[in-house]
């Protein structure tokens, strides 16, 4: 199925692997409230044992240097497209509440952005990830 909005994660390629999952799970979760539409439904197995629902739609994950991340928040906030943000500083707090006094002290052409998840329309996400390189 091909969908008419797209979902991808951007995280910078110079953190450590550890870093690189915790960054694409939280921003993910971000992705989560975009819209209503963007959840699927819950699963249910043959015992009927109820599972969460998921992203309705794939996630593309991108890796890029610090400038390309910036480029696509600065391409992302000007096509108006829902985003999540992780910057540096949210590893070292402990708690949601810390996060987002973390990034509300910092202008947006400041933030240490280590990573981002942009979803809205295909065309929008696919020219404001232009030049960047899936995971691998």
């Amino acid at each position: 199925m091909r969908f008419d909005t797209k979902i991808a994660v951007i995280v910078r390629s110079d953190l450590a692997d550890w870093q690189k999952l915790n960054v694409i799970a939280f921003l993910a979760s971000g992705v989560a409230h975009a819209t209503d539409e963007v959840m699927g439904e819950p699963y249910l197995d043959a015992s009927d044992n109820r599972y969460l629902p998921m992203l309705r739609e794939p996630v593309l994950v991108y890796v890029a240097d610090t400038e390309g991340v910036r480029r696509a928040h600065e391409k992302g906030l000007g096509r108006g497209l829902a985003m999540a943000v992780y910057t540096g500083e949210m590893f070292a707090t402990d708690h949601d509440a810390d996060n987002r006094a973390a990034v509300r002290a910092v202008a947006a052409e400041k933030l240490d952005l280590v990573g981002l998840a942009l979803y809205g329309p295909r065309n929008a996400i696919d020219r404001t990830t232009k030049g960047l390189s899936l995971h691998g």
